[in-house]
């Protein structure tokens, strides 16, 4: 039961910087041009 005390701050803590890290990734643009990195492959350089 003690290791509960232990696990669910961490666990907590862990949530936060997966939201942190998604929250960056969406103001920083990296979702913004999905579908045209998809079509990069297609084209020649």
């Amino acid at each position: 039961m003690d290791i509960l005390y232990l696990l669910i701050p961490l666990s907590v803590i862990l949530v936060l910087m997966i939201l942190a890290g998604l929250w960056w990734a969406i103001y920083q643009g990296q979702f913004e041009s999905v579908e045209q990195e998809g079509e990069r492959i297609f084209r020649n350089d």
